[in-house]
């Protein structure tokens, strides 16, 4: 049987790392697949001819793609604690896309626990600040706070 989760012992991890996922490849498939269920068929992500001639020199991911992509990352990384009934996203205080996501491209998340919050009913906010990396670029894709809701 896991450890109980406490409020304190939470709080106790602020700041700390919780771990680096592994490399994902972003590849076209998954761009397009991305864009037919969001509706988002722009031609910087779709239209690999048109591409060449814009900005970025290729098709790019979708910044909505790459912020999806946390939940892979949480679920690798074992945000979510054992010995909780349930978890469930809360929400997002700040995300910026900082840098492109060129197809092809392989991103990681780096993930830091900020902290900790009693919500009465056995319910704890869990904060984390999550680092979308672009493997060889020193400028991330993505930082993002989101939000967990913990159900103890």
């Amino acid at each position: 049987m896991a450890e109980q989760i406490t409020l304190e012992k939470l709080q106790e991890m602020a700041g700390r790392e919780l771990g680096v996922s592994e490399w994902m490849e972003i590849k076209q498939d998954r761009i397009n697949a991305f864009a037919e269920c969001t509706e988002d068929r722009q031609w910087i992500h779709v239209n690999p001819e048109m591409a060449k001639q814009g900005p970025f020199g290729t098709t790019i991911a979708h910044g909505y793609l790459v912020l999806s992509l946390l939940s892979w990352a949480n679920f690798q990384l074992n945000v979510f604690p054992p010995g909780i009934k349930m978890a469930i996203n809360y929400g997002l205080n700040k995300v910026r896309f900082t840098n492109a996501v060129p197809v092809g491209s392989k991103i990681r998340f780096r993930v830091v626990f900020k902290a900790a919050e009693e919500k009465g009913e056995g319910r704890i906010l869990i904060t984390t600040e999550n680092t979308a990396e672009i493997e060889g670029q020193e400028k991330p894709a993505m930082v993002a706070e989101s939000l967990g809701m913990l159900f103890v």
